[in-house]
């Protein structure tokens, strides 16, 4: 198949990329590299069933060639990525949105977004299941992200209902490793990169607050498997295992036999106090659940980040 992947520079972009060529199709990956980096496709370059294009999908994309899918994973995603720019944020996911739609439809492809466990808000309902419908603050300084995924799925249900459009939609949950951006402001690259330059690993509020953490190749699995079974419903993906964020310092402080000392800092507004998804019909619906353990998951992305070190002081 030919794909149109967009924000295919970005971490999870990029793993999807590699699996879907490793699958034998054909992707154009379209991104403007606010927040993914061209260094995450590097080893493509002579791949000759990849194309990059360097474009801002809230502006139209003309396209010659026919295509069978539009997969729309181009957006900031990390705090402090989309507070610092909480208006392109809004529109890749509103009007980036609503052009790849209508690429999809001009073409007869299929589009699949990307949505996130950020549409629940600071949840009420524990684990969180598709069903619920969230509680955002939508004037907060997170809605930025929160309810421009909501308005996203919005527009693309409503392509579904009014047009037939073939649609995917997932609302992905906290996913880690390699190529993440070591300054995107996430848990994970947080605590790894305080850790292994023994730094203070900063927990905000208390640290009771909960998170679960799915490997990316855990995710990429889900996603292949969902485009192909024909469900128009949104979709959680992420790992059911919950931990807490002191929990989660402790753990890599260990990992990486830092000796960093934990400090506490103020609690952000609208932070979640607990997130953790109910994944029985991605279960039901794609037999998949995650399958790479916490500790080899964030022993990859820990071996992945020292590399990095290493290379940057020689």
């Amino acid at each position: 198949m030919r794909i149109l992947l967009t924000g295919a520079a970005g971490f999870i972009g990029s793993h999807l990329t590699d699996r879907l060529l490793a699958a034998g199709h054909a992707v154009i990956g379209v991104d403007n590299t606010v927040t993914g980096s061209r260094e995450n496709l590097a080893h493509l370059e002579d791949q000759p069933d990849f194309t990059y294009l360097h474009h801002d999908v809230t502006y139209p994309l003309d396209l010659d060639e026919p295509l069978d899918w539009v997969l729309h994973f181009a957006s900031p995603a990390s705090p402090p990525k989309y507070l610092a720019l909480p208006v392109e944020t809004l529109r890749v996911n509103a009007e980036g949105s609503y052009h790849l739609l209508e690429l999809a439809r001009a073409k007869g492809a299929q589009f699949f977004l990307a949505s996130t466990s950020e549409v629940y808000g600071d949840p009420l309902v524990h684990p969180q299941p598709e069903s619920y419908w969230g509680h955002v603050n939508p004037a907060g300084p997170r809605s930025v992200y929160d309810e421009a995924k909501r308005y996203a799925e919005a527009m693309t249900a409503a392509y579904y209902r009014t047009f037939g459009l073939p649609i995917r939609m997932i609302r992905i949950f906290n996913t880690y490793g390699p190529r993440m951006d070591a300054y995107d402001g996430r848990v994970v690259t947080n605590f790894i990169n305080q850790a292994l330059a023994g730094r203070p690993l900063t927990v905000y509020g208390e640290g009771s607050q909960t998170r679960s953490f799915q490997y990316v190749d855990d995710l990429v699995t889900g996603i292949v498997r969902l485009m192909d079974v024909p469900y128009h419903g949104p979709v959680n993906l992420g790992n059911p295992e919950e931990y807490t964020v002191l929990q989660l310092a402790q753990l890599i402080r260990e990992m990486t036999a830092s000796s960093s000392e934990i400090v506490f800092e103020p609690l952000p507004q609208d932070d979640p106090k607990q997130r953790r998804p109910d994944i029985t019909l991605a279960q039901e619906l794609l037999g998949w659940q995650p399958g790479v353990p916490v500790r080899e998951g964030l022993a990859r992305t820990i071996d992945y980040f020292q590399k990095r070190l290493v290379c940057a002081s020689s």
